[in-house]
């Protein structure tokens, strides 16, 4: 069975179980996916690693709730309710989030635009990710890249590279290979139509 089709008829089953801990999270019988009604539960992680990978995922959330996307569990693409902000930053909604250090924030990527929709509607993420390489020696020769994030149809970064883990990821290191997690202690959260390609 290949990962594309893991993923979705787990959440069309109501099946939980490739995730690590589920926690709060559930799935109704419209393969809607949630994290309960106050939104304060652990972070969903698959069982399974991907390297380079497409991810399509849809999502819902209310007036001032925050999630994310994240790619080896490293590396977020933001979710935020962040419609009509003019100049959207690395927080709102479709930024990749920044790194942090020193009690620093730094090396965020704001979207080129603001494609956010309002809370309550549906939102989808088209995602192709290329993972960090390593020689024999497992020393990095190439940063993990974005090579192209789409959001509700609009192409929000190209080619951005990351130079490690981005702030709440779950690990602080880099590895060819990494699960996908889902925030899920920001604020409610719904998604749907979670499907992953390995490249």
């Amino acid at each position: 069975m290949t990962a594309i089709l893991l993923v979705v008829l787990l959440l069309s089953s109501n099946d939980l179980s490739s995730f690590r801990q589920p926690g709060a999270w559930r799935v109704n019988a419209d393969a809607i996916l949630d994290n309960g009604e106050k939104g304060k539960t652990s972070n969903l992680i698959t069982k399974d690693e991907w390297g380079d990978v497409e991810v399509h995922v849809e999502f819902r959330l209310p007036p001032k709730s925050n999630s994310g996307v994240y790619l080896m569990a490293r590396y977020e693409v933001q979710i935020l309710d962040s419609f009509g902000v003019k100049q959207p930053k690395s927080g709102d909604c479709g930024g990749i989030y920044q790194r942090w250090a020193n009690g620093k924030g730094f090396e965020g990527h704001a979207p080129r635009v603001n494609a956010a929709k309002p809370a309550g509607e549906w939102q989808s993420y088209d995602i192709t990710f290329r993972a960090p390489r390593f020689d024999k020696d497992g020393k990095k020769t190439a940063n993990a890249c974005f090579v192209k994030v789409v959001h509700n149809g609009e192409v929000i970064h190209e080619n951005v590279e990351v130079t490690g883990p981005t702030r709440s990821s779950t690990y602080n290191d880099e590895k060819p290979t990494g699960p996908l997690m889902l925030q899920g202690d920001h604020g409610p959260i719904s998604y749907r139509n979670l499907r992953i390609r390995p490249l």
